[in-house]
């Protein structure tokens, strides 16, 4: 994000390699935006040495978070009395301190890993969340600036996991709970008024708990509860002809049928080629680290479980590359596919993340339409899927 004000005028200069590493600006207006991307890097190396101070017990982490904070409190005063910065300016340069280390402190019962996330809660100190009576949910400026956003998301799941814990018997956060996913769209009704900032955090919430859950009964109650909530007629659409078409892709259902191509330019059925047991897994260009890891992951596996046809599916709208793309990497074309109609495929079989893993019977029924390869139980269900 770039910071501007009337009659600034900048220029901005990167190495492509490096990135934000080399990004620097000139001109009228630059000094602000040289101290955001600054602090943007300083947030990366202390996040990291955050997430180590985050094994200490909660009063020796809030006090080494608040000496860091404390240097980065210096630094700004010291800044903005030397170019005295404009009021605008300077709320959203103190948003960027306060709220990042604000997250720090809701993040810290879950990467706190001595112990189960209700005993973290329980083991707490008074006033550890006391910043929390000066929380602003609708601050119309900030509705777009990641750190305030990203803070939200954060409160959000630390406050419903906490009034999850008053009535309930769990001990550790359990993402794919439908309780505690109605109480963190809950809170978000109850505390944020803003139109924007609240659908958004809806919609937010929505696909993160759709895409954990494979409980697809459960889905129907939750979808209900985010209509009364949600005011965006898009949102309420796209949430809705997801949880339908995952709703078609419960197990023992028959895998709907969708075009694909091969790498000669034939067109096909999805189910054309299902002959047996049979994982498919997609990919895309846009993510490239993915793309790797899972192409490597089913190389593995297909030596270990060659009962199994592994298929990979590219997702692009570009229909002509992903055969070049497959061949510049080394990778061999049997058992890869592209999508016909990208969107509407992605729409039928409910694809709103790349991680997922469908795994189909010889009969072409679905024994789990959102598996994710890289889980410690997907080998597990590779051997239910044999055995079925």
């Amino acid at each position: 994000m770039v910071f501007l004000e009337q009659s600034d005028s900048i220029v901005l200069r990167l190495n492509n390699l490096d990135f934000d590493e080399s990004l620097v600006f000139t001109g009228h207006g630059a000094k602000e935006n040289n101290y955001l991307i600054n602090m943007f890097l300083q947030n990366e190396v202390v996040n990291n040495k955050i997430l180590r101070m985050s094994q200490a017990s909660p009063e020796k982490f809030e006090n080494d978070l608040d000496s860091i904070k404390a240097i980065f409190q210096k630094n700004f005063d010291e800044f903005k009395t030397k170019y005295k910065t404009s009021d605008l300016f300077n709320e959203i340069a103190q948003a960027n301190i306060d709220y990042n280390f604000y997250a720090q402190k809701e993040l810290y019962p879950f990467t706190c890993y001595g112990n189960t996330e209700r005993k973290n809660l329980d083991e707490l100190p008074d006033g550890f969340y006391d910043y929390r009576s000066n929380i602003d949910y609708n601050n119309e400026k900030l509705k777009n600036y990641f750190p305030y956003y990203n803070f939200l998301k954060y409160h959000f799941n630390n406050i419903a996991l906490q009034s999850h814990f008053k009535h309930s018997k769990d001990s550790i956060f359990n993402n794919k709970s439908l309780d505690y996913n109605l109480d963190k769209i809950k809170f978000i009704d109850s505390l944020v008024s803003n139109d924007s900032i609240k659908n958004s955090l809806l919609k937010f919430a929505a696909y993160r708990y759709v895409n954990s859950s494979n409980q697809i009964d459960d889905y129907t109650p939750y979808l209900n509860s985010f209509l009364e909530k949600s005011t965006s007629k898009k949102n309420n659409e796209q949430i809705t002809s997801l949880i339908e078409s995952l709703i078609n892709l419960k197990p023992g259902n028959t895998l709907p049928n969708t075009l694909v191509s091969n790498n000669a330019g034939e067109e096909l059925h999805l189910t054309d080629f299902i002959k047996g047991p049979t994982a498919i897994y997609f990919w895309s260009y846009n993510m490239k680290n993915h793309f790797i890891e899972s192409h490597k992951k089913i190389q593995e596996l297909r030596k270990k479980y060659p009962e199994i046809d592994f298929v990979a599916i590219n997702i692009d709208n570009n229909e002509d590359s992903w055969v070049t793309y497959l061949k510049q990497h080394q990778y061999p074309l049997k058992n890869e596919y592209h999508f016909m109609h990208p969107e509407i495929s992605k729409q039928i079989l409910a694809l709103n993340t790349i991680n997922r893993v469908m795994l189909i019977k010889k009969d072409r029924t679905i024994v789990n339409g959102n598996t994710n390869m890289f889980s410690k139980h997907f080998e597990v269900e590779l051997l239910g899927l044999i055995n079925q």
